[in-house]
C-alpha cells in the first residue's frame, strides 16, 4: 500500500488526477527578488511545486522572520538543497559527518496566492529539513520540527494575505551542532515542498488508510479508512465516495457512505469494498492499485484525493520463513544511507531511481532505510519497480550514541543528537512515519531502532561479563523507551509486524527487549542462528545488517527459518569515516558514481537469475566475496611478468577462461571457492574473455582487454534516462580504439551550453577532499559521473568535456522526454 499521493506524491500523479499544479512564475518583483505566484486548481484541491526560487543566507541575522527584511543580496536557490556539500572537507570537523561544516542559515521565500483563496485552508508541507527548522509567515511563528527526517506541515492560513499581496515564508534551520550523527545528514531544506489549499471540510492530511483484510485469488477485500476534518464553525453533514482503480485504471470497485462531523471535530469513516480477481504487488509483478476519494457537502464536491496502494499478503513463519502472497521468499536486502555524493543530501528524483533500479539488477529485493525515515519519492520507487521495505525511524533512543571525530572508535566522541528530542519527540515522529507511508506496498515491516543495544554505547548489563560498564545507563531502559514506540507504530497501522536491527542479542534478551518484538533483526550475528532458533521457537529472525562475506548469505539462504539478509551496504556513503583526508565508507556495492564494484557482480552472481559473468583480477591474491583478499580490480592493465588471480563471479554452470583465443581452462561451479572461480594466469598483453556457459540460450561472455595510452575523453548517456529532469552522463578516459583506461586518473573539465545545470560530478573517490562544488573532476579508475539537470526550457543541451592532451568529447542531450 501506498501513501496519499496528493500530500507525497508526483506531479505526474496529480495530473491524472485531473489536478492543476500552478506555474512557478518566479518572476522578478522590485529589487530582484523571485515571487511565486500560486492560483488556484479548477479542482477542489490545489496542490502546488513550492521548490522554486527560495532565497537563502548562511547567516543567522536578528530579524530574518520580519515581513520587511531586506533579502535582496540573498543568494537564490531551489529546493532540494543541502548547504553542508558546497562547503570544504576540514579536517577539524568531525569524521563521523564526512569532515563537513553544518551551521545556522536562513531560507526566505515571496509568493501571492489568489484572492479565490480566501476562505480556503493553505498548508505548507516541508518533507525534511535538517535540523531544528523554525518556520515563520509574515513575521509570525508557525512552527518547525527537531527531526530533520521528519516530514511535517504548517498552517499558513492565520496570516496570510491575498489577492497579489506579498506573503513571505521565513525558514531557520539550526545545525550548529555538527558532530550529531554517525553519518553524513546535509544541512538545509534539503527535501522536497509543496503548497496545498483545500476547504476547511477536508480529507485529513495522511487520512486515508487502505488496507486489505481478506485476499484471495478470487477476491480482496479493500479496507478503506479515512479520516475527515470540519474546520468550520457549523456541524457538516457530508457523502464519501471511494472507488477503487485496478492497474490499467478501470473501476474495479466503488463504495459511497454518509456521515456527520461536528464543528472544528475530525470524524473517521471506514469503508470495505470488494475487487475480483485481485492482481498482486510482488518484487516480480509490481502492480498498483488506486483509492480516489471523493468528500461531497450537498451536491457540492469539497475535496478529493488519490491513494496508490497494493494488494498483497505478508506472513512471517518462525520456522519457514517469510511469505508474500503464500509463496515463500528470502529477503535479499541492502542497507542504504539517504546522500548521494557529490550532491549530498538533496538527492533528485532521478538519482535515487537510477541507484535502486541498479541495486535491482544486482538481484536485490529490499531496501532497508539506514537509519531514518526516508524520502517519500524513494518509497514510491520501490513501489513502481519492486523493492520491499524495512522502514527505520531511529538511530538512538535516549541517551545519545558516540559520534567520533577523529575516526571512527578514534579518540573522544561527541554525544550530541536526537537523543536530545527524544523523550519529548520520537513517539509523535514515529507515529508520523507510519502513516506517512502505511499505504506504501514495498514497505513489509517498521524498525523503531538500530543497534540501540550496542554494547556499552550508551546501555550496559551483567551480560557483557568483563565489558560490562556498571556506570552507564541500564540495558533495562531500552525496554521502557521501546515500549511507547510500539504502542504509536501499531495504533497507527496494526497489519505490518515491529522490528528493531538488535547489535546485542544476548543483552536484549536479558531484559526482555527482544520479546517486544514481533520480528527480531539480527545485526553480525550469524552464530546465534541455530542456538536462538531452539530457544526462542515462536521467534521471526533475519539478518537486519550482514557482511557481504559469501558464509553469511549462507546462513540465511540454507535456514528456511531464517527471513533473509541486508547487506551491509548498498551504495557507498559520506560519513562514518576514517582519519582525514578520507570522508566516507566505501562498505557499498555500488560506489558514488552509481558504478558497480566487483563486489556488486559477485553478489549478482549470488543472487540474480539471469545468466551472468564478470571478471575481476588481482595480484597476489584477491577476494570479491568478502574473504579479507585483497580487493580485485576490473582490469586487464598490468607489469609484464606480474602472476595474477583470474576470478569469476557466475551463476552459470560451467566458465570457460581464455587469454587472446587460447584456452586457460573450464571451471564448474561446484569448484567454486566460496563462489568465486579462480584461475592463476601470468600476464600477457591483449584481451581475456569469460565464457558463461550451460545455462541455456545465448552464452554470457565478459571481456578485459589491455588498455593503451589515454588518448580521448568519452561521454556516454545512461539510456534508461527517460523520463524526469535528471540526465546521467557517464565519463571515461579510453585509448584509441575506445578501451577504457583502467589506471587513468586524469583531470577533466566540463562546460554545459542551454538550458541544463551540471548539478554535479562524481568520481567515487573517498579519499581525496576535493570540494565538490567545482567543474573539473579527476576520473578514478580512468571514470566518472556528471549529473545534468534540465531547466525545462526548449533548446539543446551540450556537454562538453576536455582534459589535457587528450581528445575532447561532447554530447547533445535530448530535451524532450
Amino acid at each position: 500500500m501506498k501513501m496519499e499521493t496528493m500530500i507525497h506524491g508526483f506531479i505526474p500523479a496529480l495530473l491524472l488526477a485531473g489536478w492543476v499544479m500552478t506555474a512557478h512564475c518566479v518572476g522578478a518583483e522590485s529589487g530582484g527578488v523571485p515571487r511565486q505566484n500560486v492560483l488556484l486548481a479548477a479542482t477542489p484541491r490545489t496542490v502546488a511545486d513550492f521548490d522554486a526560487g527560495w532565497l537563502f543566507s548562511k547567516s543567522d541575522p536578528a530579524s530574518a522572520a520580519g515581513h520587511g527584511f531586506d533579502d535582496t543580496a540573498w543568494r537564490r536557490v531551489d529546493v532540494p538543497h543541502d548547504w553542508s556539500i558546497g562547503e570544504k572537507f576540514d579536517p577539524s570537523l568531525a569524521s563521523c559527518t564526512g569532515f563537513l561544516p553544518g551551521g545556522i542559515a536562513w531560507y526566505r521565500k515571496h509568493f501571492s496566492v489568489a484572492d479565490a483563496a480566501r476562505g480556503k485552508r493553505v498548508h505548507l508541507e516541508f518533507d525534511g529539513i535538517y535540523q531544528n527548522s523554525r518556520v515563520w509567515l509574515n513575521g509570525f511563528y508557525i512552527g518547525g520540527r527537531p527531526n530533520g527526517y521528519s516530514s511535517f506541515e504548517v498552517d499558513l492560513t492565520p496570516y496570510l494575505k491575498f489577492g497579489g499581496q506579498d506573503n513571505i515564508v521565513s525558514v531557520r534551520v539550526d545545525h550548529s551542532r555538527f558532530a550529531d550523527s554517525r553519518w553524513y545528514t546535509g544541512s538545509g531544506i534539503y527535501r522536497h515542498t509543496r503548497l496545498r489549499i483545500t476547504d476547511a471540510r477536508r480529507i485529513a492530511p495522511w487520512g486515508v488508510f487502505v488496507t486489505t483484510p481478506d485476499v484471495s485469488a478470487e477476491r480482496a477485500s479493500v479496507r478503506v479508512e479515512t479520516t475527515v476534518l470540519n474546520g468550520t464553525t457549523e456541524a457538516a453533514g457530508w457523502s464519501l465516495t471511494t472507488e477503487i482503480l485496478d492497474p490499467d485504471g478501470r473501476i474495479a470497485g466503488t463504495v459511497a457512505t454518509d456521515q456527520r462531523t461536528d464543528a472544528g471535530a475530525e470524524s473517521r469513516t471506514v469503508q470495505l469494498a470488494e475487487v475480483s480477481r485481485p492482481r498482486f504487488w510482488s518484487p516480480d509483478e509490481p502492480r498498483l492499485y488506486t483509492a480516489r476519494s471523493r468528500l461531497r457537502i450537498g451536491s457540492a464536491l469539497v475535496d478529493e484525493s488519490v491513494t496508490t496502494f497494493g494488494i498483497r499478503t505478508l506472513r512471517f513463519d518462525p520456522d519457514k520463513g517469510m511469505f508474500l502472497n503464500g509463496k515463500p521468499i528470502k529477503i535479499k536486502g541492502v542497507c542504504v544511507h539517504h546522500d548521494a555524493g557529490c550532491l549530498g543530501a538533496a538527492v533528485p528524483d532521478g538519482v535515487l531511481a537510477r541507484r535502486l533500479r541498479i541495486l535491482k539488477e544486482i538481484g536485490a529485493n529490499a531496501i532497508r532505510t539506514s537509519h531514518n525515515p526516508p524520502a517519500p519519492e524513494l518509497l514510491e520507487c520501490c513501489d513502481r519497480i519492486g523493492l520491499m521495505v524495512k522502514d527505520e525511524a531511529f538511530d538512538e533512543f535516549h541517551p545519545s550514541k558516540n559520534k567520533w571525530i577523529a575516526g571512527w572508535n578514534s579518540g573522544t566522541p561527541a554525544r550530541s543528537g536526537y537523543a536530545e528530542d527524544f523523550a519529548e519527540w520520537s513517539v509523535r515522529d514515529a507515529a508520523d512515519m507510519v502513516r506517512r507511508d502505511r499505504n506504501h506496498p514495498s514497505v513489509i515491516m517498521w524498525s523503531i531502532g538500530n543497534e540501540i543495544d550496542y554494547a556499552n554505547d550508551p546501555f550496559s548489563h551483567p551480560v557483557l561479563g568483563g565489558d560490562y560498564r556498571p556506570d552507564h545507563p541500564r540495558a533495562e531502559e531500552m525496554v521502557k523507551l521501546a515500549r511507547p514506540l510500539i504502542a504509536a507504530v501499531k495504533a497507527a497501522d496494526p497489519t505490518r509486524p515491529v522490528t528493531m536491527a538488535l547489535a546485542n542479542v544476548p543483552m536484549s534478551d536479558a531484559v526482555g527487549l527482544g520479546e517486544l518484538l514481533d520480528v527480531v533483526g539480527y545485526n553480525y550475528q550469524e552464530a546465534r542462528y541455530d542456538a536462538d532458533h531452539a530457544r526462542f521457537p515462536k521467534r521471526f529472525l533475519f539478518g537486519s545488517e550482514t557482511s557481504h562475506r559469501h558464509a553469511d548469505w549462507l546462513a540465511a539462504r540454507d535456514r528456511d527459518f531464517v527471513g533473509g539478509q541486508f547487506l551491509w551496504t548498498g551504495v557507498d556513503y559520506l560519513g562514518e569515516a576514517g582519519r582525514f583526508p578520507t570522508h566516507g565508507s566505501r562498505a557499498g556495492l555500488l560506489d558514488m558514481c552509481g558504478f558497480k564494484k566487483p563486489l556488486a557482480w559477485f553478489r549478482q552472481s549470488l543472487w540474480s537469475n539471469r545468466p551472468m559473468v564478470y571478471l575481476a583480477v588481482s595480484r597476489g591474491g584477491g577476494g570479491g566475496s568478502g574473504r579479507g583478499w585483497r580487493m580485485p580490480r576490473e582490469s586487464w592493465n598490468w607489469p609484464e611478468g606480474s602472476r595474477l588471480t583470474v576470478q569469476a563471479y557466475s551463476n552459470c554452470p560451467e566458465v570457460r577462461l581464455t587469454l587472446n583465443g587460447r584456452d586457460l581452462g573450464t571451471r564448474k561451479a561446484r569448484d567454486a571457492a566460496e563462489g568465486t572461480l579462480v584461475w592463476e594466469v601470468p600476464f600477457e598483453a591483449g584481451t581475456l574473455k569469460a565464457t558463461g556457459l550451460g545455462g541455456g540460450g545465448k552464452p554470457s561472455e565478459f571481456t578485459l582487454e589491455t588498455a593503451g595510452p589515454p588518448a580521448r575523453v568519452e561521454l556516454h548517456a545512461d539510456p534508461a534516462d527517460q523520463a524526469g529532469n535528471v540526465r546521467h552522463i557517464g565519463f571515461r578516459v579510453a585509448d584509441a580504439r575506445g578501451v577504457r583506461v583502467p589506471d587513468a586518473g586524469n583531470l577533466v573539465k566540463f562546460s554545459i551550453a542551454g538550458p541544463a545545470v551540471l548539478l554535479g560530478l562524481e568520481n567515487g573517490d573517498l579519499n581525496t577532499p576535493d570540494t565538490y562544488q567545482t567543474e573539473s573532476r579527476k576520473v578514478l579508475q580512468g571514470r566518472g559521473l556528471a549529473i545534468v539537470k534540465l531547466t525545462g526550457q526548449p533548446g539543446e543541451v551540450t556537454l562538453t568535456a576536455t582534459a589535457d592532451g587528450l581528445e575532447s568529447a561532447s554530447l547533445t542531450i535530448p530535451t524532450a522526454n
